[in-house]
């Protein structure tokens, strides 16, 4: 939820999975899970020797049905544009399988030059020193744990499950209401 607006399609995703396993779980159950690993989602509501299974249907089920319901945050876009013209690099760590994260980046027009997948939190870290971040910009407490661990500067934005408040209370360093704010910013995040 940070570059793109995936929330429709993780939803209902979930819900396919839960479903076929005889669970409900609601969009506001799901919600605050957002960002999380999906096999951390997964059990909450599954007993542990489900999950390996619901993942992968997860997975295959996601690439079918929720790509397509996928769209760009307003100012993902046009950051991107302008880290690119001002000669930076655009690195993408998200807590999605690599492949997920490629295909919805595809589908909205959005180039990184460089995606990692399937790191949490402080495990983004190590990416993100790899490619010497200067900033880490997302939408959940992991993400500000991860642009500390990496020394990067933590950016936060309110367009996922943690609102301003919490998103500070992890170390954000500070904190946007969308994309937009940050366009004319990209001086500031080069450190």
């Amino acid at each position: 939820m940070t570059l793109v607006d995936s929330s429709r399609g993780i939803l209902d995703c979930m819900q396919h999975v839960l479903r076929a396993r005889e669970v409900d779980a609601s969009d506001a159950q799901l919600w605050p899970l957002l960002g999380a690993p999906l096999r951390d989602n997964l059990a909450h509501f599954l007993p542990a020797d489900q999950v390996a299974s619901a993942a992968a249907d997860y997975r295959a089920h996601y690439l079918e049905h929720a790509v397509e319901v996928t769209v760009a945050m307003p100012g993902a876009v046009e950051l991107v544009d302008a880290i690119h013209a001002a000669g930076g690099t655009v690195l993408v760590v998200s807590a999605k399988h690599p492949v997920a994260v490629e295909a919805v980046l595809e589908h909205v027009g959005i180039r990184p030059d460089v995606v990692v997948g399937d790191l949490f939190a402080h495990d983004k870290a190590g990416p993100l020193r790899e490619h010497a971040a200067t900033a880490y910009v997302g939408d959940h407490v992991g993400d500000q744990q991860a642009a500390h661990a990496a020394g990067a500067l933590a950016v936060g934005v309110t367009t996922g499950p943690h609102d301003a408040e919490t998103l500070r209370d992890a170390g954000a360093q500070l904190v946007v209401g969308s994309l937009t704010e940050l366009t004319g910013r990209v001086a500031e995040l080069a450190g």
